[in-house]
């Protein structure tokens, strides 16, 4: 979804002049379209996280109907054991050979989708936390959209702006365009949570982990029991 100077106010929770200060100072990802600024969702979501700001509640609960949660999309795509990697392309290898793909989807095209944009530029958000994926969000043949997690140990350098390595890495592959950056975006804001993190930081099972997420994304969206 593309969003205008008043909607990034809003849901970064700032006035209009901050916003426009930021993108002239070159910090915050916008496109010029017409002689006005636009925003991508979820690269604003995965830019505030980064810069550890505080969002309005409306960037979790403004979706559309019918895209995927992300506690199903993290028991799709499962949590796996902790993986050694001398670097990032190692660890991106190691973790897409890990993933829950269908015999069908080509994992080497993803591994190189991945390290691609990682060399345009770096998907470490901070806190030792990292998620890779293509700047054109990918759709693979899967039936359902999965994240899937691998613990790193030791952490690797991912190029995250607090230049803290990652030691946690998150990678989402979709059924839609539209559920891949609602996802991106859910995972964002999950990731705030200081109980999700605390979670992350003992190195949580898939079971406990997965039951953690979807209590707090009920939270952030209103929509639990």
């Amino acid at each position: 979804m593309q969003l205008g100077i008043k909607d990034a106010a809003r849901l970064l929770d700032v006035p209009e002049n901050t916003v426009y200060l930021w993108i002239e100072e070159g910090r915050l990802p916008a496109y010029r379209v017409h002689s006005q600024y636009r925003f991508n969702r979820a690269e604003l979501l995965e830019w505030a996280t980064a810069q550890r700001l505080k969002v309005s509640p409306d960037f979790y609960r403004e979706v559309e109907p019918g895209l995927p949660c992300l506690w199903s999309a993290l028991a799709a795509g499962g949590v796996h054991p902790p993986l050694a990697a001398a670097g990032k392309a190692e660890a991106l290898t190691a973790a897409v050979g890990l993933m829950r793909l269908p015999p069908e989807v080509d994992r080497a095209f993803l591994l190189e989708m991945f390290l691609a944009r990682e060399a345009h530029s770096g998907s470490g958000v901070g806190e030792g936390i990292a998620m890779p994926h293509v700047r054109n969000p990918l759709v693979l043949p899967v039936e359902r959209p999965m994240v899937s997690l691998c613990y790193l140990e030791p952490p690797v350098d991912f190029g995250a702006p607090d230049r803290v390595p990652v030691r946690v890495l998150f990678a989402i592959v979709s059924t839609g365009i539209r559920g891949h950056l609602h996802l991106l975006s859910r995972l964002a804001g999950v990731l705030r949570e200081p109980s999700c993190r605390q979670l992350l930081d003992r190195r949580a099972g898939e079971a406990e982990l997965v039951a953690g997420f979807r209590r707090v994304e009920e939270a952030l969206t209103g929509t639990g029991a």
